[in-house]
């Protein structure tokens, strides 16, 4: 058993780390002037742009691939620790990789599903990051915890599909750069409930598309994503070639799409709560109550070493996951896949508590990327599946072994 990455990977570190101490956050600054001056309020920060075109140049671009080389990817326990140092900046560096979601995802379903005319039309301008991408699952009318509750209908009429709905909390889908949304809905509601379900390309200004509002998360907008929009679909009408795969598998290609990113996620988490720690010691280290530094108080050294060891218990999960997809497969990495997306956002969302509570009033400020971290870590324990729904699954696969 080896700990330790492979040479290429720590070469890639190296200029990952360079180019985020050179580059990213040294644009942090920047990018919260600019969000400030945007007449549209949902468009992308001229910063990322700048961003984009020196991790292009340093190849750092498309590294979340797995199983692409040809477009720059690299196998998932090798971009893990990457995805890691990004997570430092989770609101500038993944998009300046061109690895964040939804983009991610939807690349990974083209990469495997598409037909090469969805390819040429969507897959190439994503990989280039020259349009953003949306996917629609999430409904408000239903529990969306299970996919197989979706209302929204997909039926066939001639050469055309015709697509009705309701959904929501659908990232990206307010950038004017996002050209087009994957749908899932329903083809065929008598089918089996895992082969109702199929998934279509909707190019963002089809008629019948209308982007209701932004919502909000924790009170953000989230609006140097691109947004969580409200979209109906009323009388959608695409061609029957936009249909991704074949009718009925909906379901499937949503399981696919969700392994990889429960990586991404879980990664750029353990970043976030690192770089978190280190704010955080930087400031009980300066900071003097009841006549002591807050570090020597036993409160806060004790949130520090459970930190420390909530860290590194959350990565070692991970890796181990990462190097199960890369060898058996997302089938074969069920349980540990699981497993990470229970475990990293509630652990990481506790490390973020600790930390606003020792820096006081200034944690919970705008001054500090804390309290914006914990919000988004805490809507992880929802986003691709709630808690309570891979706890069930997990409970179901290890009691299976022994009835």
């Amino acid at each position: 058993m080896d700990f330790a990455h492979d040479a290429e990977t720590e070469e890639l570190r190296g200029r990952l780390l360079a180019f985020m101490d050179e580059h990213v956050h040294p644009a942090e600054p920047v990018l919260e002037a600019q969000l400030a001056a945007r007449e549209d309020p949902w468009s992308t920060a001229p910063v990322i742009g700048e961003l984009r075109a020196e991790a292009r140049a340093r190849g750092l671009w498309n590294l979340f691939l797995a199983g692409h080389p040809e477009h720059g990817g690299l196998p998932n326990l090798r971009y893990a620790p990457l995805a890691e140092i990004t997570g430092r900046s989770p609101r500038l560096a993944p998009a300046a990789l061109n690895c964040a979601a939804p983009d991610t995802g939807n690349m990974e379903v083209l990469t495997m599903f598409g037909t090469p005319e969805q390819k040429k039309r969507w897959l190439e301008p994503l990989l280039d990051a020259r349009i953003r991408s949306a996917f629609a699952m999430t409904e408000p009318e239903v529990a969306s915890s299970d996919a197989t509750n979706i209302t929204t209908r997909i039926v066939r009429e001639g050469d055309e599909y015709v697509i009705n709905g309701h959904k929501w909390y659908i990232t990206g889908a307010l950038n004017p750069d996002c050209a087009v949304l994957i749908v899932m809905g329903k083809t065929d509601s008598d089918a089996d409930r895992h082969r109702q379900q199929s998934m279509v390309l909707v190019p963002r200004d089809t008629p019948g598309v209308t982007i209701e509002r932004g919502m909000r998360v924790f009170g953000y907008d989230d609006s140097d994503h691109g947004g969580h929009a409200e979209v109906r679909f009323e009388n959608v009408r695409v061609p029957v070639d936009h249909l991704i795969g074949a009718e009925g598998q909906g379901f499937a290609i949503a399981q696919a799409r969700l392994g990889p990113g429960r990586i991404h996620h879980c990664m750029r988490s353990i970043g976030m709560a690192e770089r978190a720690l280190e704010i955080t010691c930087r400031r009980v280290v300066d900071r003097v109550a009841f006549g002591l530094p807050l570090a020597e108080q036993g409160v806060v050294r004790e949130w520090i070493a459970e930190a420390r060891v909530r860290i590194e218990q959350l990565r070692l999960l991970v890796l181990k996951t990462a190097y199960l997809m890369d060898t058996v497969g997302n089938k074969g990495a069920h349980t540990e896949i699981q497993a990470i997306k229970i475990a990293t956002p509630r652990t990481v969302e506790w490390i973020l508590d600790k930390c606003v509570q020792a820096h006081g009033a200034a944690g919970v400020g705008q001054d500090l990327p804390l309290a914006a971290w914990q919000a988004g870590v805490r809507s992880l324990r929802l986003a691709d599946g709630p808690d309570e729904v891979h706890l069930r699954s997990l409970a179901r696969a290890e009691l299976r072994k022994y009835t």
